[in-house]
């Protein structure tokens, strides 16, 4: 009898929301553990590839792999992102698809849906630099953007800074405002929601927390609405003005070093020359590690960008496949019954 038989677990979004994985707690405590790691060099963390099939769209599919040494895992994520699905296709922008293997003897352990781990993780980074970098007692946050991303980081958010009472949304059409209050205003009945009919200066105005979400190649977010105090979570690609970050008095990136790589607001400024390394405060595992200070006064306007962290993504798929599997979610599927040439039919399957 052979021993070469390959299997894995297959979970579906379904099957992950059934399990109880969408938990943006355990998302940011998974975050943070697994940022801690890095600085102890417990991760491999190679470049993304990137792919990018139309340059006017920016239509894309990228493959970030990363390896968590302590937990024997390898693991890589495959996301497209198609800015204009929701215009062109009325279907969603992103998708993804995660792959598991341990590194023992290289096999595959769990193919699983990764819209939502990818989409839980960008808000639980940005809820970690809100605890770290906004103020205690924020009030107000406004959102430019009201898609996947920013009802995520609305939820992280909330759980970092409880004080929340208010928020504001802009986006790019009064129906997009109200199905995001109809979708998250269940959640906090205690929070007041407004849709500003897409003005974004109503959205950020005097805002605690701005957030910019949106699939946008354009300084949408004008510097002088942001407040002295303000916190800014930037999501996408090119959302601000150069004025936002140079007028802030902190700048925290994710990883400072792979945002120099990207085509970000603060990418764009770095290959310019008005950006250096000596103009950043900290990446954001020194400030959970106790490395660095977080938010110093209340005065200070702090800027945060995010690129995204396959290890994070991994380390968060992992724990979802954990909790899954555990509760007796999933399929169990066969690679392979055996080696190729151990086919008692092998001779008729050959093509020559």
């Amino acid at each position: 009898m052979s021993n070469h038989k390959i299997t894995f677990t297959y979970l579906s979004q379904e099957d992950l929301l059934n399990a109880g994985c969408f938990d943006i707690r355990m998302a940011m405590q998974v975050a943070e553990n697994t940022m801690l790691d890095f600085e102890k060099q417990r991760i491999l963390f190679p470049e993304k590839v990137v792919q990018i099939f139309d340059q006017s769209t920016q239509n894309r599919i990228n493959c970030l792999p990363a390896t968590l040494l302590d937990e024997e895992i390898c693991g890589v994520k495959w996301v497209s992102c198609f800015p204009k699905n929701p215009q062109s296709h009325e279907v969603q922008n992103l998708s993804a698809i995660f792959v598991l293997s341990e590194i023992k003897k290289g096999f595959p352990i769990a193919v699983l849906e990764g819209t939502l781990a990818s989409n839980m993780r960008v808000a639980a980074m940005g809820g970690i630099a809100a605890k770290h970098l906004s103020r205690d007692d924020s009030e107000v946050i406004g959102f430019i953007g009201s898609g996947e991303q920013a009802k995520m980081h609305l939820l992280s958010m909330k759980a970092v800074r409880p004080s929340l009472k208010e928020c504001r949304v802009a986006s790019k059409t009064v129906e997009e405002e109200q199905q995001f209050i109809r979708e998250l205003s269940p959640l906090f009945p205690d929070m007041q929601f407004t849709g500003t009919d897409t003005n974004g200066r109503a959205a950020m105005l005097d805002a605690d927390i701005l957030v910019t979400a949106t699939s946008a190649q354009a300084p949408i977010l004008k510097a002088d609405w942001m407040k002295p105090g303000a916190f800014y979570s930037h999501i996408g690609g090119w959302e601000d003005e150069y004025e936002v970050a140079q007028q802030c008095d902190k700048i925290v990136c994710d990883d400072w070093a792979t945002v120099t790589h990207r085509t970000q607001t603060l990418s764009r400024m770095y290959a310019e020359g008005l950006l250096s390394a000596n103009d950043i405060h900290a990446d954001l595992h020194e400030l959970v590690s106790g490395h660095k200070p977080g938010r110093e006064s209340d005065n200070e306007r702090i800027y945060f960008n995010a690129v995204g962290l396959a290890y994070i993504d991994v380390a968060i798929g992992l724990s979802m496949f954990q909790q899954a599997t555990a509760n007796g979610n999933g399929k169990k599927l066969d690679l392979q019954q055996c080696m190729i040439f151990e086919h008692e039919d092998i001779m008729q399957k050959v093509r020559l």
